[in-house]
């Protein structure tokens, strides 16, 4: 559940309810004793403050360690406004930004395939990170040392900062790094390929720190941000291969193999016709040949095998599935079916019905296009 707090340059900024759960949970890490004495020698080995951590009370720990947190997620924030920024130069728009347990997101409404492209996205982020982590710094400089509090949270800011670009320039997709990565593949071989081999880098990746995580060092936070990682790296390459292999389809390109069936036809005969084809779904006709829904194979199991002659299909039949334009992509139209909850979606064209696509089409173009064509 994700709850929109401000808009900047338009776009949504949300907070995910993780968030609200993990914050208490890094300000306490934050302000742990071992924690604020490794951070102290960071800072007066990078600035001319001298900082002592056993000299902070209880209550100190606590406000430094509140507000290193919250001020982190305003830097993981500017990182990601740091993407939307160049994303927008670019001319993509930016859908939202979203702060969650691991960090946060930029939702943009496509990614670009042109290797320049990703590669100046992927890299403002981290750039971002730099000058803020750079600004915290300079601060410190003209902070009075007197002021304890405010020199440890803006020398924690700074650290945290520089940190949060360099593990994110980590070649580990999907983080900033691995698509950098991708991009500077992507100057000489396909885009499929550049994909495959930055997600293989993220898997290892993975594997890596859930060893360090589990065996080496218990790390809920680091197991947590393997798993993000590894699904991360094998959706993303993934979804690429599915775009490509559906790339120059449209819906109604699949709407022209699938079988239709008359509306007052018997479910015995619709039974018989579904296990033929091999299919848990069929687009259902009218008399005038008008697509009005279609049978599937659940509607059928919610009737009793003895009513299977008497009761028709246009009596069982959905009719409220969710409609879309022919001319939709297939993958743009793969993607809203697998979004929702329905087993097919109608292919209209100029607002009248044209057949039905379900995921049963797409997994045959699919494992068709995987057997011709090679990447």
């Amino acid at each position: 559940m994700n709850y929109t707090v401000l808009r900047v340059w338009g776009i949504p900024i949300r907070l995910n309810i993780s968030l609200f759960v993990f914050l208490p949970i890094l300000a306490w890490l934050i302000g742990s004793g071992e924690q604020l004495a490794a951070y102290a020698t960071l800072i007066n080995s990078m600035t001319p403050a001298t900082v002592e951590a056993a000299q902070l009370t209880d209550a100190d720990r606590w406000i430094i360690g509140t507000a290193a947190a919250i001020g982190l997620f305003a830097s993981v924030t500017l990182h990601e406004l740091g993407h939307a920024w160049a994303a927008m130069r670019y001319d993509i728009e930016v859908e939202s930004i979203t702060l969650w347990i691991l960090g946060g997101l930029a939702s943009l409404t496509e990614m670009p395939k042109e290797w320049n492209r990703e590669f100046w996205i992927a890299v403002a982020g981290p750039v971002t990170s730099l000058l803020v982590g750079a600004v915290c710094l300079a601060a410190l400089f003209v902070v009075p040392e007197s002021a304890t509090l405010v020199v440890f949270a803006l020398g924690l800011l700074a650290v945290m900062n520089v940190v949060l670009a360099i593990f994110n320039m980590l070649p580990a997709f999907p983080m900033d790094g691995g698509r950098v990565l991708r991009a500077v593949l992507a100057r000489n071989r396909s885009y499929v390929s550049a994909t495959r081999t930055a997600a293989r880098a993220g898997i290892a990746f993975a594997i890596v720190f859930i060893f360090l995580g589990v065996v080496v060092a218990f790390s809920p936070v680091l197991v947590l941000v393997a798993l993000f990682i590894y699904i991360g790296a094998t959706t993303e390459s993934r979804t690429v291969v599915i775009a490509e292999l559906l790339s120059g389809f449209s819906v109604s390109d699949l709407v022209s193999q699938s079988e239709t069936v008359p509306a007052d036809a018997t479910a015995e005969t619709i039974l018989a016709r579904l296990l033929s084809a091999r299919r848990t779904n069929l687009a259902v006709v009218d008399k005038s040949g008008t697509v009005v829904g279609a049978i599937t194979a659940s509607a059928l199991r919610d009737i009793r095998p003895a009513e299977y002659e008497t009761t028709t299909v246009g009596e069982i039949a959905t009719t409220d599935l969710p409609r879309i334009d022919g001319e939709t992509s297939a993958f743009d139209a793969l993607q809203e079916l697998r979004s929702g909850r329905s087993e097919a979606v109608l292919v209209e064209r100029d607002g009248v019905p044209i057949g039905l696509v379900s995921q049963e089409d797409f997994t045959a173009v699919l494992n068709f296009r995987r057997d011709t064509v090679a990447f």
